[in-house]
Formats: C-alpha cells, structure tokens, sequence
C-alpha cells in the first residue's frame, strides 16, 4: 500500500512559506544584488504549490501538464541560472546544459509517447547537471577563502540543499517506475523526498539568515 503522508505535504508548504518569509525580511538588503531574484523564484515556488495543492482533485491533468512542460524546467533553469552564471561566471555553462536540459525533456515527450516506461528521464538529466554545478561550486569554495567564512556564503546553504534533494532523489527519479513495483521501498523514498524537500528549503531560509551579500 502506498502511503502518501498529508502532514509531509502540509510541513513543505510551511518551510516554503518559512523560506519565503524569511527571503522577504532580508529583501531590503538583496535589492541591488542578484539575489532578489531568489525571493521572487521563492514566492513563485510557494504560490504554485497551494495552487496546485488546491485544484488538484478537479484541474489533476493540466496541472502536470503545467508541472512537466513549465514548473519543472523553471525550477532547473533557475538553479543552473544561480550556480552557472552568477556564482560560477560561466554563461557558456549555462547554455550548454540548458540545452542539454531541454534536449531531455524533448526525448523523455517522445519516449512517453512511444510507451516507453521512464517518466522521469527529464528530472534525472537534470539532477544530473545540477550534479555537475554542485561539484564544481564545492570545488569553487574549497579552493578560495570563502570556505574559511562558509557559514556566511549564501552558496553554501542552497549546494547543501540541492545536493540532500535534487541529487539525493536521483535513485528515486532514476528508477521511479521499478520502485514504484515495491510499495514499501516506494514508501521509503517518498518520505526521504519529501523530508529533503523541506530541509532544502529551510536551508535556503538559512542563507537568508546567515548569508551576506558581497559588496
């Protein structure tokens, strides 16, 4: 039997709301910097997520149209903004695994259309890369001084975040239709996606809270 905990999703919307909050009480700080575009990608997440969380019994088909083809590469697109572009300086980067982000999601829409079984090859692809920006911005701190200050680099909450969610959740995208044959395994998994789900997002509560911007 599959179990889906209400009180999993009603704790995600509430440390999105945290993340949120908190990105709002520091907005004063953050509004000549990049990072204001976080808060706003914050307010987004949130709204869509009670939005979708209330209509779901009667919109249920378009709502994961919206997800697949729109919330979803909004998501990916932003982090590999973030990582790429604005702490990595590589605009090269971003457009190369932005297109290869966007090649997955039209092979995965063929797939699906050829009854192929893997439903998540878009989110894997992706996950993947954020791998690849993960390590690369662990890299980033370990070989300057900021690792020294690392309880103050706004990067260094939202790499730990990323990495306990959309790396940590790569076995269960990866392999979601094979798993999805055991209902206790599914069961497991699901939890550890929603618990690192809510922790990624106060962690990016914390990067508002500890993190400075750099002049």
């Amino acid at each position: 039997m599959y179990e889906q905990p209400k009180i999993l999703v009603h704790l995600l919307h509430l440390c999105e709301f945290i993340a949120l909050v908190a990105g709002i009480i520091k907005f004063k700080s953050l509004k000549n910097s990049y990072w204001k575009w976080f808060v706003f990608y914050l307010a987004y997440i949130f709204v869509y997520e009670i939005i979708s969380y209330i209509a779901k019994a009667e919109f249920k088909s378009k709502i994961g149209y919206f997800q697949s083809y729109i919330h979803i590469p909004i998501e990916y697109l932003f982090l590999f903004w973030l990582f790429a572009v604005k702490s990595l300086k590589n605009k090269v980067l971003f457009l190369g695994i932005s297109l290869v982000f966007f090649m997955s999601l039209l092979l995965d829409n063929y797939l699906k259309e050829t009854n192929y079984s893997f439903l998540s090859l878009n989110i894997t692809i992706g996950s993947l890369l954020l791998l690849i920006l993960v390590l690369l911005e662990f890299n980033k701190q370990i070989k300057s001084d900021t690792i020294l200050s690392y309880n103050t680099n706004k990067m260094f909450y939202i790499n730990i975040g990323v990495t306990l969610f959309y790396i940590g959740n790569i076995p269960f995208m990866g392999w979601y239709m094979t798993i999805l044959e055991y209902p206790s395994f599914w069961n497991g998994f699901y939890k550890y996606f929603m618990i690192s789900n809510c922790i990624m997002y106060l962690l990016f509560a914390a990067s508002f809270v500890w993190g400075k911007v750099k002049s």
